[in-house]
């Protein structure tokens, strides 16, 4: 089955039907519906590789993430494939690795495989390394905002989730209020770190930092975390954790002392990862959407790929009440 069959059954020119496929050019809805029943009559399955030689493109789009096997990339990732598919695009995964050394070489290995476009998830490269490959194709970018020709950034704000986050205890009546850090190096950690505490000044609680312990977003540094805290004997009446991974280390080690979530620390976490609503309890977070910054990233790099400049946005952080948390006696 050829294009030029479906061009002869739909009543149409080859170019008409090239462009409907292709999506390059407006085509009227009377030709396109004819387009579309000749391509269903038919069976006509159209050749994404010919249709990328054909239009100069590969039909891939290059994914820098940090680690495939993370449940919040995860997600980001389905995002981003689900959204490039019915656009005729593939991703092609790569892992960086929190390193700009490996993320560099992925830069590299993807523009070998001549990639149409480049996507970053977070990441450790610098602006100006994305800003230098932004001029040799598109590149979306999240987690950093920066503007630079080729280049689309996404940034959610951290900050004012943090703030929310640690809002929630306080207006619960906790005044000692451990945090669970991120690393150093992640802006979206010292995002995180600042509105803690700016939350912890608008409540007129002075910032302690004995309660503030590192972590590294994932379980075990929560865990870890946790019993670094006990052991020093620092009170604390609740624990913000800067991702949901670490909230939940943090709630294994409460459990093994025998203290108990909400009625002896009340526990809040970051991401609202999707197991989130069903650890015990039910953990309170606030909501980064995940799933809808790959959405948000793909788009953003099929209107660049269409000569478009995106005018897409983050949504706002919103916190989700669940069962971790306790109001204060007294």
């Amino acid at each position: 089955m050829t294009i030029e069959m479906v061009a002869k059954a739909a009543g149409v020119s080859l170019s008409t039907v090239s462009r409907i496929l292709n999506g390059t050019a407006g085509v009227r809805e009377a030709k396109r519906e004819a387009v579309d029943k000749a391509i269903a009559e038919l069976g006509f399955v159209p050749n994404p590789i010919a249709r990328g030689l054909a239009g100069g493109r590969s039909m891939s789009i290059g994914v820098i993430t940090q680690a495939i096997d993370s449940p919040f990339y995860g997600a980001a990732l389905r995002g981003i494939e689900e959204t490039l598919d019915p656009a005729g695009f593939s991703p092609l995964f790569v892992s960086g690795h929190w390193n700009a050394a490996t993320e560099a070489r992925c830069i590299t290995m993807l523009h070998s495989r001549r990639v149409d476009g480049i996507i970053v998830l977070t990441g450790r490269l610098s602006d100006q390394a994305l800003a230098d490959c932004a001029l040799q194709l598109p590149v979306v970018a999240t987690g950093r905002t920066l503007s630079s020709p080729g280049l689309y950034t996404l940034n959610f704000d951290n900050f004012e989730g943090a703030r929310l986050a640690t809002q929630h205890l306080t207006d619960l009546g906790h005044k000692q209020i451990a945090f669970i850090s991120g690393e150093d190096e992640h802006p979206d950690a010292t995002e995180r770190l600042r509105g803690y505490r700016a939350a912890l000044e608008e409540a007129g609680l002075a910032f302690e930092p004995k309660l503030v312990v590192p972590g590294a977003y994932h379980e075990v540094s929560g865990m870890l975390a946790v019993e670094n805290l006990l052991s020093s004997r620092q009170p604390f009446s609740a624990i913000f954790a800067a991702n949901d991974q670490m909230a939940v280390g943090a709630a294994l080690a409460l459990h093994k002392r025998s203290l108990r979530v909400p009625d002896d620390v009340s526990l809040v976490g970051f991401d609202d990862m999707a197991s989130s609503q069903f650890s015990l309890p039910p953990l309170t977070t606030v909501h980064q959407p995940n799933y809808e910054l790959g959405q948000l990233a793909a788009q953003a790099m099929l209107q660049l790929l269409a000569g478009e400049e995106p005018q897409i946005e983050m949504p706002a952080p919103r916190l989700v009440r669940r069962d971790s948390c306790k109001r204060m006696r007294g």
